[in-house]
């Protein structure tokens, strides 16, 4: 009943935010997403204009042509046909150009506490430079792939830009994950290059990450007698000596002596707009990972856009947000959502309970942020271990609070509210995916009341319907499968090598829509809350893993005949 009580809580927002918010009211937005779905070629135009094209997109045209109904023809998405761009060009040299290049881009917070580092606009670009000339160096040509398996050093955000420079297709694979799923993912792309470090400390421990970069070479060889013709590997000796590192001469090289004789310039390779930018793999309910694709000048205008619009980002701002590049969460709000706007991020390398769970209060308050985005499941846990941690920290400095990467409960919303934002921020849930490339349904904080547990509208350019089990679109309060009918720059365009798989997956079920798996739920006022999977696939503290997955992993076993796996509730980390 508490909880029944805690989720029609209307929490309205300080007017002292909404007096100074990009968009202040609902008729604001109303007018702004009325022009997104009606004249989607001004709207995204004049944003797009925003950005250095070095050959704008054809205007005599549609800035979007699409085709959702396979009945019709093969799926396909384009955005600014004919336009040519580069999304590290438009993230750091137009800042630096600008006169930004002393602006702050990263405040790094390593795992230990006094690990740290400054990097302005300047700083990033050289870094990116000098790894986009390496590259080339050893023949790393626009579409080619390159495997990145780092953790949340500052050269794992340089490694995307500098593929990005180079029009190099990147491949991030989160740093936690197994030598088999590593090994899984430099195959199904073929990387020509692997890009890695020598250890990770989470925590108190340190794992040696090259011991599971050998690993999945040797599968990449016994399985198909392939591999990466370059492993760069990243030193980091605060976590274990190079000693300690196992070496394969002419294949491993490392970062430190390899790239810092490289120039600090490096020419931009110009992308059309419907290049490939970047590989990332999610789970798909058969158990064999999707090579997500998403494109140059869409997905850049769109992580941008949302940036900008759902964060209310405005100059001064200091920004984190606690994913993995490793998570697409990553890719768009830590290295290119923020960049894009110029904007001061925190990016940190450890765990939020480590030394202690007052870290997060502590960083928040050393480094004064002002926005903060981060996992319900981690809110849940630190709400867990009460007050104290959080309140004995100034909090002064934030003004937004986000969660991401699955539905909030009530209870953990009014705390985070209350306790972290002590009641002055709003917080914007925000409900997206990896094929999505940005935020999709959200509030606007300065707009409209925020109701705890529900992501409420949509974004611009988005439109979500609610269809039956028949398919049939539902008006009104209702409850059903969530697709989203039309195309918006951020999406997908494909899955690698796969576009059969694609259009299987996310167009076939009900043609005409692309099928986000997810049921909801949508009250009279427009409010959309998301009600979780209803495919084989589970949300696991916002990552989501397929049961195939998870039942292949048990019948590797040599006692596991037969397995089955179920999905439940977990108070803390979700299902």
């Amino acid at each position: 009943m508490a909880e029944e009580r805690e989720q029609k809580v209307i929490v309205p927002v300080p007017e002292a935010f909404r007096a100074q918010a990009l968009i202040k009211s609902r008729q604001q937005y109303e007018e702004m997403y009325k022009q997104s779905i009606e004249d989607p070629s001004t709207f995204w135009g004049n944003i797009a204009s925003q950005f250095y094209w070095k050959r704008k997109w054809d205007t005599s045209k549609p800035i979007c042509s699409y085709n959702f109904d396979i009945r019709q023809g093969p799926v396909s998405i384009e955005w600014f046909k004919g336009g040519y761009t580069n999304i590290c060009y438009n993230a750091l040299d137009k800042h630096v150009n600008e006169g930004r290049g002393d602006n702050v881009a990263i405040l790094w917070e390593g795992n230990q506490v006094g690990q740290e580092l400054r990097l302005t606009y300047r700083d990033v670009l050289k870094k990116t430079c000098q790894l986009a000339n390496y590259l080339r160096k050893r023949g790393v040509k626009k579409g080619d792939r390159v495997c990145i398996y780092m953790p949340m050093v500052p050269e794992l955000p340089i490694a995307m830009l500098a593929c990005a420079r180079i029009g190099a297709i990147h491949s991030v694979v989160f740093g936690g994950f197994s030598a088999e799923s590593l090994a899984g993912r430099i195959l199904d792309c073929k990387s020509d290059v692997l890009l890695s470090c020598s250890a990770v400390q989470r925590g108190n421990k340190a794992l040696n990450l090259k011991a599971i970069v050998d690993e999945a070479l040797m599968l990449c060889k016994q399985k198909e007698n392939f591999t990466p013709g370059t492993c760069l590997i990243y030193d980091n000796a605060n976590a274990v000596p190079r000693s300690k590192v196992n070496w394969v001469a002419g294949r491993d090289l490392w970062w430190q002596d390899e790239v810092r004789s490289c120039s600090t310039e490096a020419p931009v390779e110009w992308m059309e707009a419907e290049d490939p930018l970047f590989l990332l793999y999610t789970s798909g309910s058969t158990g064999k990972p999707k090579g997500v694709l998403h494109t140059v000048g869409g997905y850049m205008v769109y992580a941008a856009t949302t940036f900008k619009y759902v964060f209310d980002y405005q100059p001064g701002d200091v920004f984190w947000c606690t994913a993995d590049c490793g998570w697409i969460t990553g890719h768009t709000y830590i290295c290119y959502g923020p960049m894009l706007n110029g904007a001061t991020q925190v990016v940190f390398e450890g765990v939020p309970m480590y030394p202690s769970p007052s870290r997060w209060w502590e960083i928040i308050e050393k480094y004064k942020v002002s926005i903060f985005y981060t996992a319900p499941t981690a809110i849940r846990s630190l709400e867990a271990l009460g007050d104290k941690h959080v309140i004995k920290h100034d909090r002064s400095s934030l003004r937004l609070l986000g969660t991401v990467g699955e539905a909030i409960n009530a209870k953990a919303w009014l705390w985070y509210h209350r306790v972290v934002g002590e009641g002055r921020c709003p917080i914007v849930d925000t409900w997206w995916q990896t094929e999505t490339g940005g935020i999709m349904i959200t509030p606007l904080p300065g707009a409209w009341c925020l109701k705890p547990g529900s992501a409420t509208l949509p974004f611009f350019g988005v439109e979500p319907v609610v269809l039956d089990q028949e398919g049939k679109p539902q008006d009104g309060p209702c409850a059903g499968y969530l697709c989203i009918k039309g195309a918006w720059p951020g999406m997908a365009r494909t899955l690698y090598g796969d576009h059969q798989r694609f259009a299987e997956t996310y167009f076939t079920t009900w043609p005409g829509y692309y099928v986000t798996g997810d049921g909801c739920q949508r009250e009279a006022n427009g409010y959309i809350t998301l009600t979780g999977r209803v495919d084989d696939v589970v949300n696991v503290s916002g990552h989501r893993i397929s049961i195939g997955e998870v039942e292949s992993a048990l019948t590797s076993h040599k006692s596991c005949a037969e397995t089955a796996a179920v999905a439940f509730d977990h108070d803390v980390r979700s299902s």
